[in-house]
């Protein structure tokens, strides 16, 4: 017995002598990591942990699924690692393959190679909405909230440009217009504007880039994995924590291609999350988007995406050259935009700008026309 106190008093003196060496006396955060399932093995995560430990002084790595506790699989695994976040024997956890419930998304952190900025990627996996404009609204509030508990007071957003941009964008301001706090980043190309394009991932233009979880997720693997040929992630935070308001868990994901520096910062990520009290940002953000209309928008983006509904089939009117174009009109919803102009005797045809979607307009129509799809809410 007295050997057991003897032995642990000796540990929390060498911790309280490393504290005084650090100047770093406050309390340590504890980051559990399962130590199974990676695809460089055992030593990858251990030398994970060690590399974590090593260069930030106010966390602890509690390694689940090693030589002290018996885990057959990640499943087990899982459930051990469950146990300990609820009893708050561990902060968070870092950990791969784990099935977060259905609304529950992940905000990923991406080293950009254009100028070493650091950006947040929302969302990686997970999902936050069947819906995939829905999602992308979702994924804007998760990724402010996650920017906040980091310390980014303002965050600049902004939308990465894939079909249904245009419609988060509208919901985004509408949310704006209506109180909620959002601060648009502008594209680095000549036109800006807060739908950004690949050259705005390379620069990380925005603290926020808003994605699909699909789309996110291939994003993080490149960034990750672009020095390295693919099969071994070496830059960056990893995946992220799955967010929603009602998940009471801070876990963050990597995966299995995963590397040494990538755990390790994932650990610290998960560490300055936790300080940061993110479960309570998440709330708090989701709090202030509803107080500004959020649930109503997201209702009536249930049935944008469904595509034109007519009564009656529309015909075009007689056909004009048409030698102007009008941009800012969502892929999902161009036809809509077409036919309304159809409607008004106006004759448009659908493309493809550089930018993205455009209707094809006569220039002496152009006038009318914008002013009758701004009306229409297809444009702002």
């Amino acid at each position: 017995m007295t050997k057991e106190i003897n032995k642990k008093v000796a540990g929390v003196l060498k911790e309280l002598a490393k504290d005084i060496k650090t100047g770093n006396f406050a309390t340590k955060k504890k980051i559990g990591l399962t130590l199974l399932a990676s695809e460089h093995g055992l030593d990858e995560l251990k030398e994970a942990a060690r590399l974590a430990e090593s260069r930030n002084s106010d966390l602890e790595v509690v390694e689940i699924g090693c030589e002290n506790e018996s885990c057959s699989c990640l499943a087990d695994a899982h459930q051990l690692m469950d146990e300990k976040l609820k009893s708050n024997e561990i902060d968070a956890a870092v950990t791969l393959h784990y099935n977060f419930p259905l609304g529950v998304a992940t905000v990923g952190r991406v080293v950009t190679p254009g100028s070493g900025k650091e950006m947040l990627l929302a969302t990686t996996t997970g999902t936050a909405d069947t819906d995939r404009v829905r999602a992308m609204v979702k994924n804007a509030i998760y990724g402010l909230a996650t920017a906040k508990a980091l310390g980014n007071e303002k965050p600049r957003l902004g939308i990465l440009n894939l079909d249904g941009a245009r419609l988060v964008e509208k919901a985004l301001k509408q949310l704006q217009a209506n109180g909620y706090q959002i601060d648009f980043a502008g594209s680095v190309r000549a036109d800006g504007g807060a739908v950004m394009r690949g050259n705005d991932l390379l620069t990380g233009e925005p603290d926020v880039m808003v994605t699909d979880t699909l789309t996110g997720n291939m994003l993080m693997k490149i960034f990750s994995a672009y020095t390295t040929g693919g099969r071994y992630e070496a830059v960056g935070y990893g995946y992220g924590p799955g967010i929603s308001a009602d998940f009471d868990r801070l876990v963050g994901i990597i995966s299995r291609a995963s590397g040494a520096p990538v755990i390790a910062n994932a650990i610290k990520y998960m560490a300055e999350l936790s300080r940061g009290n993110i479960l309570a940002k998440v709330k708090e953000e989701k709090k202030q988007a509803k107080k500004a209309g959020l649930e109503e928008i997201l209702d009536q983006l249930l049935g944008s995406t469904k595509g034109p509904v007519a009564e009656k089939e529309i015909k075009a009117p007689a056909k004009k050259i048409v030698n102007e174009e009008l941009a800012g009109i969502d892929i999902l919803e161009i036809d809509q935009a077409q036919q309304k102009l159809w409607q008004k005797d106006i004759y448009a045809e659908t493309g493809m700008g550089c930018t993205g979607p455009v209707i094809l307009i006569a220039k002496e129509d152009k006038k009318r026309a914008r002013e009758i799809l701004v009306k229409e809410g297809f444009v702002s």
